[in-house]
């Protein structure tokens, strides 16, 4: 028997309910982790209030990322043995691979030996901001030294992995945040540059920090009217690549920027790499080579417990946030 957290209904954080279940031992090719930590993701707060991609079968679990001490292993596991200390690759479907509770089941393939100077908390906070920076801009944008690469939701744990991540490569990073009150803490966190879009008009700022330049690569999970002044101070030839759509707002469709530049919009899932062996090989090499350099290094906004994991969804919607929430078990 193991705690898990499930919801039997769309709703608030309040729906969500600790629940003492039954877990069937792992089946062939299937690892069974004894979770430490948990990192969370807006993408779980959609499920659970019926907004996201997939959908799920009540009651269902959810959950995208975990570290913890592999329990068992089943079939034909020949990379783990109980006793590793290993974090999940976010699967696909979290109904299917739910990630929230004490004893969790994954595929070998989603299981990752995390280097042994991270700790819990850290290693529960890597794999999708990081996977998904990757993803966009290396692997998609094939950002490279000297390129000015706009990161829009900066504060958010993807956004500061993309910050890494760029500064790993020799690019240029412009954090855009709504207000300046997370500036500094976006200089310190290796932002090159900070715009904030309620206090300088956002293309304006953009065009006097790339100059004749601009930005070849912009990374965006809001949409909306940023689409505008963001492809307004874009390169030609330049990328905007899309992984989210946190505006309410219409997103307009910049014609007359898109043709003059020559310029590509990309919507992008981080399923994208989790799904291809070949792209999901290239992007842990480069992850956990970073980390191990100490280059990469996930920035944790705020810890709660397990038993508090309704405070932690409700902080998790708050915006507050700089950085990754993990919830630790």
């Amino acid at each position: 028997m193991a705690r898990v957290v499930r919801f039997h209904r769309h709703g608030d954080p309040e729906v969500l309910r600790i629940e003492t279940v039954e877990v069937a031992p792992p089946g062939p090719g299937e690892v069974q982790i004894r979770v430490r930590a948990l990192g969370l993701n807006r993408a779980e707060a959609l499920l659970r209030a019926g907004k996201y991609i997939e959908q799920p079968t009540f009651p269902s679990g959810l959950g995208l990322e975990a570290a913890g001490v592999v329990e068992a292993v089943g079939e034909a596991v020949t990379g783990f043995v109980p006793g590793d200390a290993v974090s999940v690759i976010p699967p696909q479907s979290m109904v299917r691979w739910p990630a929230y509770g004490e004893l969790v089941t994954f595929p070998e393939a989603l299981v990752v030996k995390h280097p042994p100077a991270l700790g819990w908390v850290a290693a529960a906070a890597v794999w999708m901001p990081y996977l998904t920076a990757y993803g966009a801009l290396i692997d998609i944008g094939k950002l490279s030294r000297g390129d000015f690469v706009v990161v829009t939701a900066a504060s958010s744990s993807v956004g500061l992995a993309a910050i890494q991540i760029a500064n790993r490569v020799g690019a240029i990073p412009i954090a855009v945040t709504r207000t300046s009150v997370k500036a500094q803490a976006l200089r310190e966190a290796g932002a090159a540059h900070v715009v904030a879009t309620a206090e300088a008009d956002l293309a304006t700022r953009l065009q006097e920090i790339t100059g004749r330049t601009g930005a070849r690569v912009v990374l965006d999970p809001i949409g909306g009217p940023i689409f505008e002044p963001l492809t307004a101070s874009m390169s030609r030839g330049g990328i905007l690549i899309e992984y989210g759509g946190l505006s309410p707002a219409p997103t307009p469709f910049p014609l007359f920027a898109v043709l003059s530049k020559t310029l590509t919009l990309r919507g992008y899932l981080v399923h994208e790499i989790t799904g291809d062996p070949v792209r999901l090989a290239a992007a842990k090499a480069f992850i956990l080579d970073g980390l191990a350099s100490g280059a990469f290094s996930p920035v944790i906004a705020k810890t709660f417990a397990f038993d508090d994991i309704v405070d932690a969804h409700r902080f998790l919607e708050s915006n507050e946030q700089f950085g990754k929430i993990v919830v630790t078990v």
